[in-house]
């Protein structure tokens, strides 16, 4: 995570409801909402940015060089660009490019200044060539790291409690939007810290004036531009019916799957992780290679787009629900296969967040299982986002929000079965998980 917690070992720990009513609070609360304005403009440059990279890289630029369309093959020498790319800058810049995906959301403070570049080449260079990951992780330290190096630009020596409330407000800020809600980026920042009591009020505060001011901003922009605001959202939601027995069976079945399936993602790209960090550019490559031959593999054996089992799986879920019954049981299979094995190689060596795939590679499950008896698509659709989610983020309030507020009016009906599934998946991936890894899950 970008934000140190106030509070947190070898920080100042002031009495929260003291500093809430202090003058100095109610003038960072003004410095924050100002802030939010340039910090959520740039997170939209960001996203703006990939989104153009991914079409130049995998749909223009095969057509110039003479294709008719972009071939099948095309994401193999794809992704070994994005390996090397990637590999260079966490080699050779500071940062390491920022923090590990296959680690989760871990609390390693706002990246310094010298830092910064080195954060958005990596995302950069592995979100927009192919990379199975998000654009979350790099937005919420690019914007924690943006946000505290304006306030020390302007009033150096700041004390560290307030610059992790800096940073905070603007993580708050660059990933207001994103998932289609201020309010489910504030959960992710608030659940993922580990903050509580007035603490977290004392940050919530401020992160959530940012958010807000950067949601307006996202809007604003997306409106100007042309380009919307890459905010996580479904066109299309199909009619969900009242949840019924079999269904709270169903849920518990998703939740076991996807528990299971989320500790096998996980445990992969933790032992590739070791192996990649021991020859970083060369093992990066090989990593990109796999999750380009793996692409490859999905497009011949099924005749779908091999850009379905690449990227973060944002822009195709609503496609997905939509286009449920033009995938085959055994087409979802191969999909699921493919795109998970990609998402481990991806967390071991890339740089981007986990939250996207999760959610593709659930809602994928939920989808092939609905194709049996007692499951309607939208239910297992929701189920398998939030059983999912949990099993990589361990962040249970999140992954229920997430999979529920996205299907609109809908998601009221089937919340009691997602939290359901997030239940059962959390426990299970609780138990399952290797002490060596349980230090990696946010507190």
């Amino acid at each position: 995570m970008s934000a140190e917690p106030v509070g947190a070992p070898g920080a100042e720990s002031p009495d929260p409801l003291a500093v809430i009513r202090t003058r100095g609070y109610a003038a960072l609360l003004i410095m924050v909402a100002i802030l939010g304005v340039p910090i959520s403009a740039a997170a939209f440059g960001f996203l703006a940015l990939v989104h153009e990279i991914q079409t130049l890289t995998y749909e223009d630029l095969p057509g110039a060089l003479g294709f008719g369309s972009t071939p099948s093959w095309w994401p193999v020498p794809l992704l070994a660009a994005a390996g090397l790319l990637t590999g260079l800058a966490v080699r050779h810049l500071p940062g390491t490019g920022g923090h590990r995906p296959a680690e989760g959301f871990k609390n390693t403070g706002a990246p310094t200044a010298a830092e910064l570049p080195g954060v958005a080449l990596a995302a950069l260079a592995s979100l927009g060539l192919g990379a199975v990951l998000g654009p979350e992780a790099p937005l919420i330290a690019l914007g924690g790291g943006l946000a505290v190096y304006a306030v020390r630009l302007l009033k150096p020596g700041i004390p560290a409690s307030v610059s992790a409330m800096v940073a905070a407000a603007g993580s708050f800020a660059a990933v207001s939007a994103l998932l289609g809600s201020p309010l489910l980026g504030a959960f992710l920042l608030m659940e993922a810290s580990g903050l509580a009591g007035m603490t977290l009020g004392l940050v919530l505060v401020p992160g959530l004036l940012a958010a807000g001011i950067g949601s307006l901003i996202f809007v604003g922009l997306g409106s100007w531009t042309g380009l919307g605001t890459y905010s996580l959202a479904l066109p299309h939601v199909p009619h969900a019916p009242q949840p019924t027995v079999a269904e709270f069976g169903w849920a518990i079945a998703l939740g076991v799957a996807a528990a299971l399936a989320g500790t096998g993602v996980k445990w992969l790209a933790l032992s590739l992780q070791e192996q990649v960090e021991q020859r970083r550019v060369t093992a990066t490559v090989l990593m990109c290679l796999a999750v380009g031959v793996l692409a490859l593999l999905y497009a011949e054996s099924t005749g779908r787009e091999a850009s379905e089992v690449l990227y973060s799986g944002q822009d195709a879920l609503g496609g997905l629900l939509a286009e449920d019954a033009t995938y085959a049981v055994g087409t979802l299979l191969v999909l699921i296969t493919c795109k998970a094995l990609a998402y481990s190689a991806s967390l071991s060596a890339l740089r981007g967040g986990p939250i996207f795939p999760a959610m593709f590679l659930g809602a994928a499950g939920g989808l092939a299982l609905s194709h049996l008896p007692g499951l309607n698509a939208t239910s297992g659709f929701a189920m398998g986002i939030g059983a999912m989610c949990v099993a990589m983020l361990r962040l249970p309030m999140t992954s229920v929000l997430l999979a529920t507020l996205l299907l609109g009016s809908e998601g009221v009906t089937v919340m009691p079965l997602v939290i359901v599934s997030v239940v059962v998946s959390y426990v299970l991936v609780l138990r399952f998980e290797r002490p060596s890894a349980a230090s990696t899950a946010p507190r």
